[in-house]
């Protein structure tokens, strides 16, 4: 008897062993245990998932940023033209190209191209006109004014975009100094392991996007593609709503998709926060509590109202923000750089999630360290 009852005993710690080694392969299924009592099917996954978001939460993390370069130079101005001053991220930005300016002795002139094509056009070509220093693209695809980028390569004027192109960092076609952005591969991966390590490894999820602009989907893509590091993640809808029309589909739509999925639907994750916007009104049509299920998580700028929804509960759980007025000050040193005859600096913003628990209260992300690492560079 004592032999049988190790023996039995052997069996079951095998394979419970084998169960949880093996759940998140590719291909991997669990169907020895019911789902209330098995663990989530990748706990390899989950972990890594738990880290990252611990890390991307942290409010005191020190700077990563420069912390050599040129001392200013004097005398410079620069021409801010923005997309549009209605768009917070654009705007936000906008607010710390002047705090910095300031700071390293720089005059700023801030066009507003109105949000559409005709107005950038002229806000760009205006800018030319005052024969600036350098020249922000703030939000618009240069592409769109390939004729006013090439006038101004042709001047001598230096340009550095926000948003401007997909990818960080100096570009050739169009010719920037350097795009700041964070990474979209960093933004999409840490909003899935924030779907991952807050379900503990089971969810049950709606991806907004808008498939029409192709940052948009390559996010969204990026997104479901971790989400299926996790076999117990499921991606219930992938839903196509262009943003212009954010306002007038999304509420009939979150209201068709609780009535399909009902409690299935437990996590959101959405290419930009204005969805979560339009989104609340249906949930809380629904009979949806404010800080309850489905779990809300925008991979976009963090504009105020997204802090206004974290905070107050209502709807969004969590935002991966954009670090809008430290991106301001980078561009300020991007442009000293660029006077100075260097290179840019290369620096890419670390990824942060914005929660109920670590936003403070505050309306937008605001990092530590810059003002100072950055005044010490100017000698400022």
């Amino acid at each position: 008897m004592p032999s049988t009852r190790k023996a039995t005993a052997a069996v079951v710690a095998f394979l419970a062993a084998t169960a949880t080694t093996t759940g998140c392969e590719s291909g991997a299924t669990a169907t020895a245990a019911p789902t209330a009592s098995r663990g989530p099917g990748c706990p390899t996954v989950l972990t890594k998932a738990k880290q990252a978001v611990r890390a991307a939460e942290d409010v005191n993390a020190p700077w990563s940023g420069p912390t050599t370069g040129p001392e200013a130079v004097s005398g410079r101005t620069i021409a801010y033209v923005a997309q549009t001053m209605t768009n917070p991220g654009v705007s936000g930005v906008a607010k710390g190209v002047q705090e910095a300016s300031k700071v390293i002795g720089w005059d700023v002139r801030t066009i507003d191209g109105q949000g559409t094509p005709a107005g950038i056009r002229a806000a760009l070509a205006e800018a030319i006109a005052l024969e600036p220093s350098g020249i922000v693209i703030g939000g618009f695809d240069p592409g769109s004014v390939s004729k006013q980028v090439e006038q101004a390569d042709a001047a001598g004027i230096p340009l550095i975009g926000w948003h401007a192109t997909a990818a960080p960092g100096p570009s050739t076609k169009p010719k920037l100094f350097s795009n700041i952005t964070t990474k979209v591969e960093d933004v999409a991966k840490i909003s899935a392991d924030w779907i991952i390590a807050r379900s503990n490894g089971r969810a049950g999820v709606v991806l907004f996007t808008d498939a029409s602009i192709p940052f948009a989907k390559r996010k969204s893509e990026l997104i479901k593609k971790e989400l299926a590091t996790c076999p117990d993640v499921d991606l219930l809808s992938y839903e196509d709503i262009p943003i212009p029309e954010a306002n007038t589909r999304t509420v009939e739509k979150v209201s068709s998709l609780h009535s399909r999925l009902g409690d299935k639907w437990t996590y959101s994750a959405a290419i930009n926060d204005l969805y979560f916007d339009h989104a609340a009104p249906a949930l809380r049509a629904a009979g949806q509590k404010g800080d309850g299920a489905p779990f809300n998580i925008g991979a976009g700028d963090g504009d105020p109202s997204a802090f206004q929804r974290i905070n107050g509960k209502r709807y969004q759980s969590a935002t991966v923000p954009e670090p809008l007025n430290e991106q301001g000050w980078q561009i300020v040193d991007e442009f000293n750089r660029a006077f100075a005859g260097e290179p840019a600096s290369g620096y890419v913003a670390p990824v942060h999630i914005t929660t109920a628990d670590n936003s403070g209260g505050s309306l937008s992300w605001d990092s530590e360290g810059y003002r100072r690492a950055y005044r010490k560079i100017w000698a400022k």
